[in-house]
């Protein structure tokens, strides 16, 4: 996940102490959020959390989001949390076959309308939609348009203007993969990724490299104009006067939904679910753009203003079935290397 983020320092939000419930030896109720690193909300939520409940909210990182899912697959025997946030559409699969997560319903108005199963197992927090972002004031200087689909880049004039990240290292770089996949077939991603390499394709190990350092259109002001980033990320390329530098280009999205859930053998579990409920509450839900760059799951809960020009919702995001992707993902990911990199 890997989500274009603020920065935003995270610390324990100290409670007072509370008996009852799960806790530490001294009576603390606290619950352990294992999350990836792009993870962030702000310490004044947190602590109303923690005020109106009693309960401190851990926030434990350990890497992407693959590295997330391999973690609690690895520990399921001995969790290393209570709740678990981030395992997305690329890995959740897997860890709902290793029945990492135990059943919950969260009551909120828009998560069901993403769910993986009919077990309640997993809860839709946010979305992230991966896809082609580009510089138009580079583009039109080099008198080159604007790309409209994944056929465009392989077009002569795309030549070395496009940066991706490495589907085996990177979570949008692995989105990206599944989005090719989705639009040209078992049949045809091949082909289109012989084309890109043929035409000049940057690759590199992950977001924060392609994104703030080979592409144009962000701090970095790099040398290439196109790269694979999130529908919302022109909504931190605002001008003074308003207007967004860069455009999403909307026909190459790929849908990255991130799940919570509560972990099987959680220590903490009845507080657990009071976690759940906030990770959905429109309190929380409503600091997710800000904080962590994504899309609210639940329904009712406003974009901030810049994003209703800058960074609207995908209305027709590519998506693959989360068992395909769990079948596939490691031949899809040996099959791009041997054709990018071999």
């Amino acid at each position: 996940m890997r989500f274009r983020v603020l920065t935003v320092a995270l610390a324990a939000v100290l409670a007072g102490c509370s008996l009852g419930g799960g806790g530490d030896d001294q009576g603390e109720r606290k619950v352990v959020l294992v999350t990836h690193d792009s993870f962030a909300m702000g310490e004044d939520v947190l602590a109303a959390f923690t005020r109106e409940t009693g309960i401190t909210i851990d926030v434990r990182k350990v890497g992407d989001a693959g590295a997330l899912t391999n973690q609690l697959v690895l520990t399921k025997g001995n969790p290393i949390g209570d709740v678990a946030y981030g395992v997305d559409t690329t890995f959740a699969s897997r860890a709902l076959d290793e029945d990492v997560f135990t059943p919950y319903e969260v009551k909120a108005d828009g998560p069901a309308d993403y769910q993986l199963d009919d077990t309640n197992r997993l809860t839709a927090v946010d979305l992230g939609d991966v896809c082609l972002n580009v510089d138009p004031a580079a583009l039109a200087a080099k008198g080159v348009p604007e790309p409209a689909g994944y056929a465009d880049l392989a077009k002569p004039e795309y030549r070395d203007l496009l940066v991706v990240e490495d589907p085996a290292t990177s979570s949008p770089g692995l989105a990206f993969l599944l989005g090719t996949i989705a639009e040209f077939g078992e049949d045809g991603w091949q082909d289109h990724w012989r084309a890109l390499k043929a035409n000049g394709v940057q690759v590199v190990s992950g977001w924060e490299e392609a994104y703030t350092q080979a592409f144009s259109g962000s701090s970095g002001k790099g040398p290439r104009p196109i790269v694979v980033s999130y529908a919302s990320s022109p909504a931190a390329e605002v001008a003074e006067d308003g207007t967004p530098r860069t455009k999403a280009v909307l026909d190459t999205c790929f849908r990255q939904v991130e799940y919570a859930g509560v972990l099987n053998g959680a220590k903490n579990s009845d507080d657990a679910r009071k976690v759940m409920d906030f990770l959905l509450s429109e309190q929380f839900q409503s600091q997710v753009p800000d904080q962590m760059y994504v899309y609210p799951t639940r329904k009712g809960v406003a974009l901030p203003e810049a994003w209703q020009k800058a960074a609207p919702l995908p209305t027709a995001p590519a998506e693959l079935p989360a068992e395909e992707i769990q079948q596939n993902r490691e031949r899809w990911i040996s099959e791009w290397r041997g054709i990018v990199q071999g």
